[in-house]
């Protein structure tokens, strides 16, 4: 499958940062690198900026990519790197652009390689002195190859909290992209919330079959509302206008999204993926970048995820409903809580 469908290089963007030098040794100064048989590329010019490039399948409008970019375009202001992106990358040439930002002498290459693993994975064995760090299904591999994905799980069960309190008509919605697991565990942890919230709430669940396709979200989206449905998770991008449309709630996805409607948006999970690039950054100015799973950086407890903010619902949803979701919010924070990460495909109700 494939999160893009035009080829690459329709907009390719250069941004440099003014901001900080290069970070610390993480704990270790340069001896301690030698001693460990590190390498030194922290020990360069410190007015070099890392260079930094991410290769994105879809346009950057689609809320998972866009997460990537604007965490990267952040980076470029607030860390001082020279920051270059490509998007709508079909996964046939996925390849030949790795292996042209690796040739061009960048030293941390990002984005997401959900339609090309394995042809990702094979060009970055090629070059062992570039970070390579992918969105995947799969886990990293050795030497460079690290992966992360949107662990935001937590913060979709508080909206489905909020969802199964607020639903008249005892019926939640979803609509998503595909069955697979990182879509998966985000549909069931809202569809617990809601149920934990309102035991006699019932769920109903739409795949479009594509990552970016928002005439035929929405299109489900009013299918599922002219079923009973009166809140809906806006998973992809396409569902806020059909809920705007039958005045129903929403819950938005990845990013605050209530400028879309403000009438209709609650709240939703939002996607930092700051903490993950702010990692690898580190990670590689100072030359211990590794093949690891990064997706930890995504969770609450790391800053990687949060709800977003009620903005005008603020004022308009119950007390109770507002404290039911911080006592929640407060215990996964402590630990006391933990959403159950279920990857199963759901099915409606």
């Amino acid at each position: 499958m494939s999160r893009g469908d035009r080829s690459p290089f329709q907009r390719d963007t250069a941004l440099t940062g003014e901001g900080l030098s290069r970070r610390h040794f993480i704990g270790l100064g340069a001896a301690g690198l030698v001693a460990a048989g590190l390498p030194l590329p922290a020990l360069a010019a410190s007015d070099k900026k890392l260079k930094v490039a991410a290769i994105f399948a879809t346009p950057i409008e689609e809320p998972w990519d866009k997460q990537i970019h604007v965490a990267l375009t952040k980076a470029a202001k607030e860390l001082g790197i020279d920051y270059k992106f490509s998007e709508k990358v079909q996964a046939a040439d996925f390849s030949r652009v790795m292996r042209e930002y690796a040739q061009g002498g960048y030293e941390l290459v990002m984005g997401d390689a959900f339609a090309a693993e394995r042809e990702a994975r094979k060009t970055a064995k090629q070059f062992p002195k570039t970070a390579f760090l992918f969105g995947s299904g799969a886990g990293p591999a050795e030497p460079n190859f690290g992966v992360f994905d949107n662990w935001i799980h937590e913060p979709a069960y508080l909206s489905g909290l909020i969802a199964g309190k607020m639903s008249k008509s005892n019926t939640v919605g979803a609509v998503a992209a595909m069955g697979i697991p990182e879509v998966n565990r985000l549909v069931n942890a809202f569809f617990a919330g809601a149920k934990e919230a309102n035991p006699q709430v019932k769920k109903k669940i739409t795949f479009i079959g594509s990552f970016f396709d928002p005439p035929k979200a929405k299109e489900a989206a009013i299918a599922q509302i002219d079923g009973g449905v009166d809140v809906i998770y806006a998973e992809r991008f396409g569902v806020i206008d059909a809920a705007k449309e039958k005045k129903v709630y929403a819950i938005s996805n990845m990013s605050d999204q209530s400028d879309q409607g403000p009438d209709t948006v609650i709240t939703g999970p939002v996607w930092d993926m700051y903490p993950t690039v702010q990692q690898a950054i580190k990670l590689v100015r100072a030359g211990v970048f590794t093949a690891q799973d990064y997706g930890d950086f995504s969770r609450m407890a790391k800053g990687g995820s949060s709800l977003a903010p009620y903005h005008k619902f603020d004022k308009l949803l119950p007390a109770e409903v507002k404290e039911l979701v911080e006592k929640k919010k407060a215990d996964i924070l402590a630990g006391n809580f933990r959403v159950d990460v279920d990857e199963n495909t759901p099915v409606s109700d």
